[in-house]
Parts: structure tokens; sequence; C-alpha cells
């Protein structure tokens, strides 16, 4: 005789969250790497960091790529947090469905608005 002594926990499947938890440390890394580079180039900048030379820092393909980069990872960072936030606090399924939208919304948004500044330098 099978004695059930509690709630049978209903998982997804093995490692659930290990790719949300990955991505977290991976865009992080990204943004470290990302933050190192700027700090390099304007300290090695020689004399006043005016417009001109904030502008040629991210003037060449390669500063322009890896800051389209750090900001798609940024973008998906703040999503996997927003999202793991909201899941935890806000329990009524319709109000968090409509945040959720709203923090998309959001954020596809910031994107536009980023890659419209990093092409217009």
């Amino acid at each position: 005789m099978a004695v059930n002594y509690g709630s049978r926990r209903s998982v997804v499947g093995a490692h659930y969250g290990t790719r949300d938890w990955l991505a977290q440390r991976v865009t992080a890394g990204l943004m470290a790497v990302f933050t190192v580079v700027v700090l390099a180039r304007i300290l090695l900048t020689s004399g006043p960091v005016g417009y001109d030379k904030w502008a040629g820092l991210f003037a060449g393909q390669g500063m322009k790529m890896l800051t389209f980069a750090t900001i798609v990872g940024l973008l998906y960072h703040v999503w996997v947090g927003m999202r793991d936030v909201l899941m935890d606090y806000i329990k009524p399924v319709g109000i968090r469905l409509v945040l959720q939208i709203l923090v998309i919304v959001y954020l596809v948004g910031c994107a536009g608005w980023a890659v419209q500044v990093l092409w217009r330098v």
C-alpha cells in the first residue's frame, strides 16, 4: 500500500531554470567586457574627452557591433530579471500578463531608440 505524505511537486524537466541562470551570467559578462573596453579607450585617450572624442569612440564598426551586442544582452538580461520578479510577486495571471506585455513593449521601444542613437553617431 502506497502512502502519500504530501502534494506531489510538478517540475518541468531536468535543470529547470538553468538556461535563465546561464543567460543572466553570460549577459552580465558581456556588459562587464563592454564596460572595461569603454573605460580603457577613454582612459587611454589624451586630453579632455569632449563630444568629438566620445563620438569617435563609437564611430568604428567594431565598436558599434560590440555596443549593439551589449544592448541586446542588456535587454535580454532585463527581460529575464523582470519576468522572474513578476512571476514571483504578481500572482493574478491577468495582471502579470499585462505587466509582462508592458515590459516587452518598453524594452522593444528602448531597443529601437538605442539602435537609432547608435547608428546616428
